[in-house]
């Protein structure tokens, strides 16, 4: 099992300097990781075996197999009842005509591992564009401030540095800013259109998937017809046609079983209620950056609560001259940097917006 996974074990690297949050972080990693190993899952023969074995007569059972494979199965979604008495399978039977019964063709499994795949992209593209417009600036800030064993000069050298530059780019980083925010729309954006995606991909049934499988273990054992059986059938149908020795078309039915739709459906319950976790996760998250950009006392209260070493009027003067985008790179400089030396940095700094020269040795 390491074996196919252990490809994916990179992305579990955590990054020196943090260049956004843990919602940020849920999108690009555990999100990315997540559909990743679930596409590796479902290509892996090694566990699950062949993806589908059909019964037929006359017919070489690899033709069909790889026939069926190719071409889509089908079963008839009202055909239910007691396994062994009504019906042999739910869902397979062989369409009556003279009865107006859906058949549904289940096209979806060879397409599973290339969209997820497909899925995982999506979700990096957001730290992808963050990533290219921050141009590691925050990296270049740091300064190795958050290592905390550097000497005193270093230390004092550095500071000054830190101090010029936010002096010297006072209120012209707005747009640094506004940049991440917008990532953080697109990750929202991008998880709610992920969910109509898939329901697309698997004909509508995805959006009420999850809450059919909760329903379902509520019932009484006699009323249930199974969500996940229905959408992700472990035995179905499919037709194939050949001409006989007298040139006349023939017809075969054969059974088809399918293994893989075991993880496949496990996996879509799975990432059911991980969507909507993370759906409801990044709106409370646009709202409180909503909150954020429209309140600047707000700000006051996050960078006390950031800078909570250093004392109070420091921190009031700062959030005083600073607009939205000077506060959010020394809100990101508070993740990075030793605590005792972003007490000395924020004391600095307010000296200097104050207007007073030098710097304060501590």
């Amino acid at each position: 099992m390491f074996d196919v996974f252990g490809s994916v074990k990179g992305l579990l690297k955590l990054d020196a300097v943090c260049i956004d949050n843990n919602v940020f972080r849920l999108h690009y990693k555990a999100t990315v990781i997540i559909l990743i190993a679930f596409s590796l899952l479902v290509t892996s023969r090694q566990y699950i075996g062949d993806p589908i074995d059909c019964i037929v007569d006359e017919i070489p059972l690899h033709v069909m197999d790889t026939y069926c494979w190719i071409y889509s199965t089908f079963t008839i979604p009202k055909r239910t009842g007691i396994v062994g008495k009504d019906v042999v399978h739910p869902g397979v039977a062989s369409p009556q005509n003279d009865q107006d019964e859906e058949i549904k063709y289940h096209k979806y499994y060879q397409w599973v591992c290339f969209t997820l795949f497909f899925q995982a992209i999506l979700f990096y593209v957001p730290r992808y564009l963050w990533k290219t417009w921050e141009g590691g600036r925050i990296k270049m800030l740091v300064l190795d401030l958050n290592c905390p064993v550097v000497s005193e000069d270093c230390k004092v050298e550095r500071r000054k540095l830190l101090v010029d530059y936010f002096a010297t780019n006072l209120h012209t980083q707005n747009f640094y800013a506004f940049r991440f925010f917008l990532c953080e729309v697109l990750n929202f954006i991008n998880v709610v259109g992920q969910i109509y995606f898939v329901d697309f991909f698997l004909d509508g049934e995805f959006t009420t998937y999850g809450s059919d499988v909760l329903k379902f273990t509520e019932l009484e054992p006699e009323n249930r017809i199974d969500p996940m059986a229905r959408v992700f059938p472990k035995v179905t149908k499919c037709t194939f046609h050949k001409y006989g020795a007298s040139g006349t078309v023939q017809k075969f039915d054969g059974l088809c079983v399918l293994p893989l739709n075991i993880v496949n459906e496990k996996i879509y319950v799975f990432l059911w209620f991980w969507f909507i976790f993370l759906a409801v996760l990044s709106g409370l998250s646009l709202a409180y950056r909503a909150a954020v950009v429209a309140g600047p006392k707000l700000r006051l209260v996050l960078l006390r609560a950031r800078s909570r070493l250093s004392p109070q009027e420091q921190i009031t003067t700062i959030a005083e001259k600073c607009q939205i985008g000077d506060w959010f790179i020394l809100y990101q400089l508070g993740k990075n940097i030793d605590p005792l030396i972003y007490k000395q940095l924020v004391s600095d700094l307010a000296t200097k917006l104050q207007g007073k020269e030098g710097l304060q040795d501590v």
